[in-house]
Parts: C-alpha cells; sequence; structure tokens
C-alpha cells in the first residue's frame, strides 16, 4: 500500500464504503456483530486521532511559523506590506465563501436542514448543541474577545478552548523573539521540535485516514443511501463557486486596481504552477515551480520573490480558510442553526488564525476545521461527512493558495518599483519544467 498514493488509497476507501453502504442496512450482523458498529467504531476511531492531535499540532505551528517571520524590527517595509496582503486576502476569500454558503444555502434541501437525511449525527443532538451557538446579538462579539484571553491556558487546553491557544501561541511566538542570547534559540529549537514531531505524528495517523474514510462513509450510505450524495453535491458546487469567485473576481481586481497589471498575463504566467498546484494538493511541493513561473513569466525579481512566496507557502491559505468557513456553516445549516451576526464573525476570525497558524501542514484543512467547530462546540464527528469530496475540493483550494501568493509577490514588486513586471507577452514554461515536489 506504501506504493500508492494516499489520495488514491482515499477515493478507493471511499467507492468501497459506497459498496459496502449499499449493500448492507443498519439491522446486518457480521459474525454476530452489527455493521453499524463496526463502521461506527472504525470512524470514530480515526476521528479521535485527529482530535488527539489538535491542541499540540496547532500550538506549535503557531509559535515556530511567527517565530519564523523574526522581529518586528526585522520583518521591515516589504514584509509589512506582504503580511498586510496576506491578511487582506485571507478576509476576503472568507468573506467571499460566508456570502456564498449564505445565499446557496447547501444545507438546507426543499427548506428543510439536511441533517436527519445525513444521519452522522442525531439531529436532536446536534441541534442542542448548535443552540449555544446560536441565537446571540452583535453585542456578544465582546464575548469573543475575552476568551482569546483565558485566565488559565492549561485548562484551556484541556478544556479544548482553541480560540484563546490560538492567541496565546502568537503571543508567545512573538515574544520568543525578543529573547536575547541563547534562550531564544533554546526555545526556538524546543518549538521547532515539537512541531516536527507532531508533523510524523500527524503523517502516521493521516496512514489510517482510508480506513477511517471508508467507516465514516459507509456508516452515512448505510443509514441513508445515495441522499447523502445529493445534499454533499450542493456543498460540492457552493465551495467551487466561492473558489472562482475569489480567484477570478477578487484576486483579478487586487491584480488591476492595486497592483496596477493585467490579470489575464498573470493567469497565463502561472499556469504551469496552477495546473502543478491542482494535481499535487501541494503549495509547498509546487513551491519551487511557482517561483520559477513568477520569475520568469511574470517579470519579478528573485530578490521579492524569494521573500513573498516561501512565507506565503506557510502563512497564506485562501483557498483553504475559503472552504473552512464555507464547511462550517454548511454544517451549522444541515443541522437547523440559525448562524447569528456575532457567530459568523467568530467563524470568519477563527478561519483567518487557523489558516496562518496551520496552513502548512498535512491535512490543515481537517484540523482548522476541528478547531472551528470546537469553539463553536459542534460534534466533531460532523468532519467525517466532508471526507465524501474532500480530495478534489483539497486539489482546487491549493491553486487557489498558490494564485494568491503569486498575486502577492506582482503587488509587493510592483509598489517596489519593479518595471518588469507581467511586461510584453508571457511564455509560460512548460510544466515539464518542474521541481521534484512532494505531496504534504
Amino acid at each position: 500500500m506504501k506504493s500508492i498514493p494516499l489520495h488514491w488509497q482515499i477515493l478507493t476507501a471511499i467507492v468501497a464504503a459506497f459498496i459496502a453502504g449499499t449493500l448492507t442496512t443498519p439491522e446486518t450482523t457480521l459474525l454476530g456483530v452489527s455493521t453499524m458498529s463496526i463502521f461506527d467504531f472504525i470512524g470514530t476511531l480515526f476521528l479521535n486521532g485527529l482530535k488527539m492531535i489538535i491542541v499540540p499540532l496547532v500550538l506549535s505551528s503557531i509559535i515556530v511559523g511567527v517565530a519564523g517571520m523574526g522581529s518586528g524590527e526585522n520583518i521591515g517595509r516589504m514584509g509589512a506590506k506582504t503580511l498586510i496582503f496576506y491578511m487582506v486576502s485571507s478576509l476576503l476569500a472568507i468573506l467571499v465563501g460566508l456570502a456564498v454558503v449564505n445565499v446557496i444555502a447547501p444545507g438546507i434541501i426543499d427548506g428543510e436542514p439536511a441533517g436527519d437525511r445525513l444521519a452522522l449525527v442525531p439531529a436532536e443532538q446536534v441541534a442542542a448543541e448548535i443552540q449555544r451557538a446560536e441565537g446571540r446579538g452583535t453585542g456578544d462579539i465582546v464575548e469573543v474577545f475575552l476568551r482569546m484571553v483565558p485566565p488559565n491556558i492549561v485548562q484551556a487546553a484541556a478544556d479544548g478552548q482553541m480560540l484563546g491557544l490560538i492567541f496565546f501561541g502568537l503571543l508567545f511566538g512573538y515574544f520568543m523573539t525578543k529573547v536575547q542570547g541563547r534562550h531564544q534559540q533554546v526555545l526556538l529549537d524546543f518549538w521547532q521540535a515539537v512541531f516536527e514531531t507532531m508533523m510524523a505524528v500527524t503523517m502516521f495517523i493521516m496512514r489510517f485516514a482510508p480506513i477511517g474514510v471508508f467507516g465514516l462513509v459507509a456508516e452515512t450510505i448505510t443509514n441513508t443511501g445515495f441522499e447523502a450524495i445529493q445534499i454533499m453535491f450542493w456543498f460540492f458546487i457552493t465551495v467551487v463557486v466561492a473558489l472562482a469567485l475569489h480567484t477570478f473576481v477578487t484576486l483579478a481586481l487586487i491584480l488591476k486596481y492595486v497592483g496596477r497589471v493585467n490579470p489575464l498575463k498573470h493567469y497565463r504566467a502561472m499556469a504551469p504552477a496552477l495546473l502543478t498546484a491542482f494535481s499535487t494538493a501541494s503549495s509547498s511541493g509546487t513551491l519551487p515551480l511557482t517561483m520559477e513561473c513568477v520569475e520568469k513569466n511574470a517579470g519579478v525579481s528573485n530578490r521579492t520573490t524569494s521573500f513573498t512566496l516561501p512565507l506565503g507557502a506557510t502563512i497564506n491559505m485562501d483557498g483553504t480558510a475559503l472552504y473552512e468557513c464555507v464547511a462550517v456553516i454548511f454544517i451549522a445549516q444541515a443541522y437547523g442553526g440559525d448562524l447569528s451576526f456575532a457567530t459568523q464573525f467568530t467563524v470568519v476570525l477563527i478561519a483567518l488564525l487557523t489558516s496562518i497558524g496551520v496552513a502548512g501542514i498535512p491535512a490543515a484543512s481537517l484540523v482548522a476545521i476541528m478547531v472551528i467547530m470546537s469553539v463553536l462546540e459542534l460534534p466533531l464527528e460532523l468532519v467525517g461527512l466532508l471526507m465524501v469530496t474532500d480530495r478534489l475540493l483539497d486539489m482546487m483550494r491549493t491553486a487557489v493558495n498558490v494564485f494568491s501568493d503569486s498575486c502577492c509577490a506582482v503587488v509587493v514588486a510592483k509598489s517596489e518599483g519593479e518595471e518588469n513586471v507581467l511586461k510584453g507577452s508571457v511564455t509560460p514554461q512548460p510544466v515539464a519544467a518542474q521541481r521534484t515536489s512532494t505531496v504534504s
């Protein structure tokens, strides 16, 4: 199995789950044991593994990421421009996703919440959880900021209060750069070691993803038949529409009116990198080709690309942030959550922070979605529903991530006075010119 790419293993598991779910009913038994309980055990074990790594993985990744930027004095003018672009573009992506998911409402079928048809978790149980997150007014936004500063960070981690944990990680990472002498390096080495260890643990757990996905999907199909496919189809369409709007409208307008370049030329210049990002679903693995396209095809200097693009591959994930927002709102819709402005503001805020903190890790979107759902007190078991369409959407949002990074490089280069950016005709480098990449 090690020779088969993980995404093919997961796709095979989904097909097998559809077959198994079709051939069984909730009453079917195997050697005296209910097949539903078998599917539930497999899926729950996988989800528990993902839950187990959330706190140390998110905390270490945020601390290492923030500390890696250097102190405020070292970031400089170009760094400030880059960070502002990444924050604004991610925020705009989340807002686009929020608008589209509220307009299309994929979690509502025939005027009714689709949760009962999905049958992953009893609708009554989810409705009770959602009651805690809904019905709040705009004044309750104050509560969001209060939860960002927990009185006991250890208790916050134990209780899964991710908002406070993320804020603590941001503070710790920033002020770690202020520590003088060897102590700073000791701290950095420690958290880097924790992060790399958690990456290894995450990769180990993800090796069992095909088995976990099989259990989650088979349980759903056994309960609902193919009715779940209709619901997930509308979720899929919602994400695709939102990604397209952000790529071809939001980022195009930024290129035209902020960068003052022709967006069509930039789309053409980045075609090889976008195709590679789509096929590998890895923005970090595509980074060498992204830098090559931005430098050779778009005419951006190496000075700019060598700073903006590696940083973007680490902290800027427009497509992932957009997907997180749509996924969480979709799940809340499916289980009857009339989400208030304050709650949706919370989703936007956490999606923005997690897109920075967990962008570079394997299965980043799953971890980030579970973080947001923990903050909203939604059952984490519902994440299993998203695995059916996750692979193809992962390929699409990775291409959006890469394109956003390249837009930043162009905009920053123009603001720095570079004259050769997207001048004249663009001859894209062939995809064959790419360097070896690995899927993350």
